[in-house]
């Protein structure tokens, strides 16, 4: 779908649909106030007859509105009015978007975008506005053979901005968006993809594929070359799988200063997960070609970063195997070695995911990073503490910690600040290696970050677990593409940082739009 930026009066739009909104007060916003006006009290009177209240994401379609030049005009309901906050916009744009294609408009101009909604400006507006609407289209039916008409995807949308001098604070939320858009796409696409074409092969060729679209490198290592490097907790979860297993490394220079620390951010990726000799139950189990989630928000956070080329030296690290059983499988009870010389008591073969985390953390070590941050579906204890609301976040440095639950909140990502202590390391203890990967079922995500922990004392770190977060289930089922939004915005925040420039959370926005001129529309 095209998106385009425009200032101009909702009544001159020569437009298949104008959306405005409403509140539950049966106020009427700005645009829509001028619609009402130009029409002669059309609006009022339908909302006095009961047939739009305002309630938060109802929407109605109008047709041929008087003294419009528009075909349609479809009312947004925004809730209460004192309440109309970052969500409740998010949630009006969405249902907006919904109802639109269940119409046969081919383009509409929103003046949903000129709404004020508190701390934030245009920019914010425009990019937020952007990201949910592409969200809110996202299909996959690529494996159907009958595409599904129920729904059609608009031509053209134009987002409004309210004066001719915020255009330009629009584009760049327009282009901003449009990034994380397509960055949270290749993550869900990733994601839904079946296993059998979702191997440890065909995510490196993705991952190479994105670095070349945007001038980045890409080193794919092989099991010959993992083996040489000593990740044999790595190379111990693909014994037992046909596929070989790959090291997928990416970088972007885009910092002024090439010697510049890099940020690495590392993903899980196992393309399938049994759970091994350790095997899981049958039901349910085809949802986890989902656990590779972790590295699949990874390159997408990668490419949004890479797209707005942000002045940033970047590493996306990304180990990707499958957990099979097998004869030559690891077993329970095993022993194996990591990169870091650290060995490991394999309990459990199903608490996989930490094994290949490990030795890619140690890795990230030659990059002298600034700062890790590692994604992961891994753990099923996680979903039991925080649901799937919050993505549970752990890290050595609480100013880190600080950083990522802000950058969530600010992009409706949200993540949740959850215990490191050392008295948790007690649970990993083995009579017969430097320690167990699994620490049993009490704390079972925190003993897991522990475990991670043990791998990344030489830099700041940050764990995501998204166990939770990373897709639904049920009639709704499929990746989501959390937490890409979050680690752009935090990597959008530190690339402020280094411009010296402020970071825009926060930055009050300008209050009621002015009528534009003629010329505008």
């Amino acid at each position: 779908m095209e998106f385009n930026i425009k200032s101009g009066s909702p009544e001159k739009q020569r437009v298949a649909c104008v959306m405005v909104g409403v509140y539950e007060s049966r106020k009427l916003t700005f645009a829509a106030d001028l619609l009402d006006r130009i029409s002669n009290g059309f609006i009022s009177d339908v909302i006095r007859h009961g047939d739009m209240e305002g309630k938060l994401g109802s929407t109605l379609v109008l047709h041929s509105v008087p003294h419009t030049l528009c075909d349609r005009v479809m009312l947004v309901g925004l809730g209460k009015e004192r309440e109309f906050r970052a969500k409740e916009y998010r949630e009006a744009v969405r249902a907006s978007v919904k109802a639109l294609t269940q119409t046969s408009a081919s383009e509409a101009v929103s003046y949903l975008s000129e709404l004020t909604v508190k701390k934030h400006d245009v920019e914010w507006m425009i990019e937020q506005a952007t990201v949910v609407t592409l969200d809110a289209l996202y299909r996959f039916d690529r494996f159907k053979s009958k595409q599904d008409e129920s729904a059609r995807e608009p031509r053209k949308l134009t987002l409004a901005v309210p004066r001719r001098s915020d255009l330009a604070d629009g584009e760049k939320g327009l282009q901003r968006g449009l990034a994380i858009g397509n960055g949270m796409k290749l993550a869900k696409d990733l994601g839904n993809l079946p296993g059998n074409v979702c191997t440890p092969s065909y995510l490196a060729d993705e991952g190479r594929k994105v670095a070349d679209a945007f001038g980045g490198e890409a080193e794919i290592l092989g099991p010959k070359e993992i083996a040489e490097l000593g990740m044999h907790s790595f190379l111990s979860v693909a014994k037992g799988s046909s596929e070989e297993a790959r090291l997928i490394v990416l970088k972007h220079q885009g910092a002024k200063d090439k010697s510049d620390k890099p940020i690495v951010l590392v993903g899980k990726g196992i393309t399938f997960d049994s759970g091994g000799i350790s095997l899981k139950p049958g039901e349910g189990m085809d949802e986890m070609k989902y656990d590779m989630c972790g590295a699949a928000t990874v390159l997408g956070a990668f490419r949004a970063a890479v797209e707005m080329n942000l002045p940033l030296n970047i590493v996306a690290i990304v180990p990707t195997c499958e957990n099979m059983p097998a004869g030559n499988a690891v077993k329970p009870g095993d022993i194996v070695t990591s990169m870091s010389g650290q060995t490991i008591e394999v309990l459990n073969t199903d608490a996989e995911g930490r094994l290949i985390l490990c030795d890619a953390l140690t890795y990230a070590e030659r990059f002298n990073p600034a700062t890790v941050v590692d994604v992961a579906t891994l753990t099923g204890a996680c979903v039991i503490a925080l649901g799937h609301i919050a993505t549970g976040l752990y890290s050595n440095q609480d100013s880190l910690a600080r950083e990522l639950l802000a950058a969530g909140e600010e992009v409706a990502d949200r993540a949740w600040h959850m215990p490191l202590w050392d008295e948790y390391q007690e649970q990993l203890k083995s009579p017969f290696a430097d320690m167990a990967n699994i620490g049993g079922r009490p704390g079972g995500s925190i003993t897991a970050a522990c475990f991670l922990s043990r791998f990344a004392k030489a830099y700041d770190w940050a764990h995501l677990d998204i166990a939770g977060t990373a897709w639904k289930g049920g009639k709704e089922k499929g990746a989501t593409a959390r937490p890409v939004p979050l680690l752009v915005q935090f990597l959008q925040d530190r690339a402020d940082i280094a411009l010296g420039n402020v970071v825009r959370r926060g930055r009050p926005r300008r209050e009621a739009p002015e009528v534009a001129d003629d010329e505008q529309d």
